[in-house]
Formats: structure tokens, sequence, C-alpha cells
């Protein structure tokens, strides 16, 4: 069977950097499973993925932009040490998580001078190429059971163009919930 969408993959994978450090391995462990299409990998990693079969073993060079993005110099900012209450020493590299209005987003300390910390929002990766050796070990049609946990709160809208419903189409909710018009024109699934 062929990896498409909807297939449950499981694969084993070595990341390393352009320099050949080994950033991440399943090496030792159980594989690494997945469901294809449902965005549980970076976009570049899942694109080369399709069509490859039980048994292949193949590189994948996944560039920023298809990986965890370029590096953003607007996601750094400086702040008082006063911000991180209950910690001994700040140093440079330690990872914290700062509440937004999206929910807990890591940050990690980039560097310490004086009172202040520079913090960085930006995935460790960001800006960085990702060299995957992959092993697809196993693919199979995803059942219900594996696909209900994406299912139970996905909004579609219907011909509106991204707008919810607008009229021109009809708001679809997956699972046991209905769909309501979201803020920004998106659609939204509501428990009933």
């Amino acid at each position: 069977m062929k990896i498409a969408d909807k297939t449950v993959v499981l694969m084993h994978y070595t990341l390393t950097s352009d320099e050949g450090q080994v950033i991440d391995s399943s090496a030792g462990r159980d594989p690494l499973q997945y469901i294809q299409g449902m965005h549980m990998i970076v976009p570049g990693l899942e694109k080369a993925m399709v069509d490859h079969e039980v048994g292949d073993k193949f590189d994948v060079k996944v560039i920023p932009s298809e990986g965890y993005g370029e590096y953003d110099e607007r996601m750094t900012q400086e702040v008082p040490l006063t911000v991180f209450q209950g910690v001994d020493k700040v140093e440079a590299g330690m990872q914290f998580y700062a509440q937004t209005p999206a929910g807990p987003m890591p940050i990690r300390i980039k560097s310490v001078s004086g009172d202040k910390a520079v913090i960085d929002a930006n995935h460790e990766l960001a800006g960085k190429n990702l060299n995957f050796a992959i092993e697809v070990v196993e693919v199979r049609e995803a059942t219900a059971e594996d696909l209900a946990p994406f299912q139970q709160h996905q909004c579609k809208c219907g011909k509106g163009e991204g707008e919810c419903c607008g009229g021109e189409g009809e708001c679809e909710c997956g699972g046991e919930g209905e769909c309501k018009c979201g803020g920004e024109g998106q659609c939204e699934c509501k428990d009933k």
C-alpha cells in the first residue's frame, strides 16, 4: 500500500543538521506514527512521504519554509529578569512557557545581560534545513477510530471561500458539535 491521505504511517527517522549533527532520531525507540494528510509532521516531510511504501528508505531535505519557518527577529524581545518569578538564575538556553491569547507558547532565553534577558519565541529549528533519513515500516488505511480526534472539532465552509458560510455555502461540523461563525469570518464548532 502506498502512502496517501488518511493512511496511518509508521516510520523510523533520523533528523540531522546541514553540518551532519543528529538532532533527533527514532533509533532504539518505537517508530514514529502519524496519519498522512492530518498535518502531524512538518509540511515538507509530509509532501515527500506521498506514494512511498513499506520498505522504502530515502532522504529528504526540508527547507525552512516547509519546516519550522524562517527565523523571525520580531519574535525576540528584551525583558527584565523580574518576569521570571521563582527562578534563581536565568541562563541562555533555558526554556519557559509564556501565556498568550492563543495558549501557552514555548520561549527560549537567547541571552542574559545585567538585569535583562532576550527571549526568543521562534522554534529552535526555525530558519534551518531539516535533513531526514526515512525508513517506512508500516502503512495502513486509517480507521474511523484513528480519525475520530481530527473530526470532532473540524468545520468546513462550503462555497463561502473562507467566509463562514456567507449565505453561499454550508458550515459542516464533524463529530457531535454544531457549527457557528467565529471571529474574522471563520467557521468554528461548538458542542451541542
